[in-house]
């Protein structure tokens, strides 16, 4: 279990990285997230103290898919994004998303909350507490 949250943290941040995430310098603008359908680009990453009952729900929940059953890549997917009433700056709280063997998605590639949680629904999908914290806003993709 400890195994495979710390896979799930360290894939986390490599996607974040090679989705365009920039530790010390700006943006590069490139896809990283989907948000509410759009791709949307970040910088930086800043661990956060999880939260507590007074500040839960200042944050948004990111899944990483950790099986992508799709050819195309499959980049972490956000609760919200800008523009959306529920978005919240960027304050992420990660967990894993897990596609269930043997099912008939091959190209599947989740842009939303609502299509992760429709297949959560359906039993389609795992999810998985990373119990891992940070900060990263959202940006257009340019």
């Amino acid at each position: 279990m400890l195994r495979n949250r710390v896979f799930a943290a360290s894939l986390l941040v490599t996607l974040l990285l090679a989705g365009g995430l920039a530790m010390a310098a700006g943006p590069s603008f490139e896809p990283a997230i989907w948000g509410d359908g759009r791709l949307w680009s970040t910088k930086g990453l800043a661990n956060l103290p999880a939260p507590n009952e007074h500040n839960l729900q200042s944050f948004d929940k990111l899944y990483v898919i950790t099986n992508s059953n799709s050819a195309m890549p499959q980049l972490p997917v956000g609760e919200a994004g800008p523009g959306n009433s529920m978005y919240n700056g960027g304050r992420w709280w990660a967990h894993t998303a897990t596609w269930i063997d043997n099912l008939p998605h091959e190209k599947t590639v989740l842009t939303s909350y609502e299509e992760v949680m429709f297949h959560l629904s359906m039993d389609h999908l795992i999810i998985g507490d990373l119990g891992v914290y940070f900060q990263c806003p959202l940006l257009p993709v340019k």
